[in-house]
């Protein structure tokens, strides 16, 4: 059946089986984490569509398999189309009672088997995603910059949403380099903007940083040479980089106790998308532990000697980049 986001507080706890569908992918990470990945903490599996056609038989054994010390589970498919529809039908028809799964999908057409599927039976959910308006984005980023108690004009703001193309997944992210950005600031301006959302028009600096910590040393050189990285860029490169290098910490140390990467990397939270799975995986790797806390350390050491070195904070960060993607 299909229902409307504000109405999933109204619906039976029987029903175990969402599709969520359309192109505004970052309100539906926000219901995915507010509505059901809070509910579900640690039992979380996550799959791409493809995944789970190469070996239904995991994907089977994973819904079929009963403990009686395991809570309720909560699977979330990402990327599916018709392709899945037959072997998610067979799991419907069991009437499974201990897991949620989740559909992830962007746009299907009105002749997709799937959707039909889910909009037709009593016992699925069915919820379209349309893409956001600018009053929509523009309450969003409002909303934010008033948390923080940052002053920002509403023409700034205008500009932030054109920058981000009209989608909330890219406002989100941008949101979030700004919030790094702010911590020495007391006002964000159109300039401010324009420095930090220039930075997504080639290689953002999320992965410059990915490739750096995956060692990935060609592609590094080639993200440096493409982008006009500024003075101003310098904090929010270092503070990314502490950011993501104290998740590989975390990482390893959770890949090292359960002894399979893949697993800890579905399970980890917040939540790595399918697309940045295999540069994590490349991460988890090529980083001992020691080095992980090594390299903290001298992040820190960085960040201070580029403040009392502004002049020469360009040259100083990238070299660092460098040294570590060698």
């Amino acid at each position: 059946m299909i229902i409307k986001t504000y109405e999933l507080n109204k619906i039976n706890n029987k029903i175990k089986f969402f599709l969520l569908y359309g192109n505004n992918n970052g309100f539906k990470d926000e219901i995915i984490k507010n509505f059901f990945e809070n509910k579900f903490k640690k039992k979380i599996y996550r799959y791409d569509e493809n995944e789970i056609l190469h070996n239904k038989e995991n994907f089977y054994n994973i819904i079929f398999t009963k403990s009686l010390f395991e809570d309720e589970k909560l699977i979330i498919i990402s990327r599916v189309s018709d392709k899945i529809k037959d072997i998610i039908n067979e799991v419907i028809e069991k009437e499974i009672d201990d897991t949620t799964i989740i559909l992830n999908s962007n746009n299907l057409d009105k002749k997709s088997k799937l959707r039909s599927l889910f909009e037709k039976n009593k016992r699925t959910i069915c919820i379209p995603f349309y893409e956001d308006n600018s009053q929509t984005l523009s309450s969003i980023a409002s909303s934010f910059f008033k948390e923080k108690k940052i002053p920002i004009s509403q023409e700034t703001i205008n500009l932030l949403i054109e920058r981000c193309r009209g989608d909330r997944l890219n406002l989100k992210n941008e949101l979030n380099k700004i919030e790094s950005f702010i911590k020495d600031k007391n006002k964000i301006d159109i300039e401010d903007i324009l420095k930090l959302t220039n930075l997504a028009e080639n290689y953002n600096v999320s992965e410059l940083i990915d490739n750096c910590l995956a060692k990935n040393s060609k592609k590094i050189i080639t993200i440096l040479n493409e982008n006009n990285f500024l003075t101003e860029d310098c904090i929010l490169i270092m503070r990314t980089l502490l950011a993501k290098t104290k998740r590989l910490q975390k990482l390893k140390k959770e890949s090292e106790i359960s002894k399979n990467i893949d697993n800890t990397i579905s399970s980890f939270r917040p939540i790595i998308f399918w697309k940045d799975k295999n540069i994590v995986k490349q991460q988890i790797r090529k980083w001992p532990l020691h080095k992980i806390e090594n390299l903290i350390y001298e992040i820190n050491e960085i960040e201070l000697l580029i403040k009392k070195n502004s002049h020469n904070s360009i040259n100083i960060v990238s070299d660092f980049i460098i040294n570590q993607s060698n």
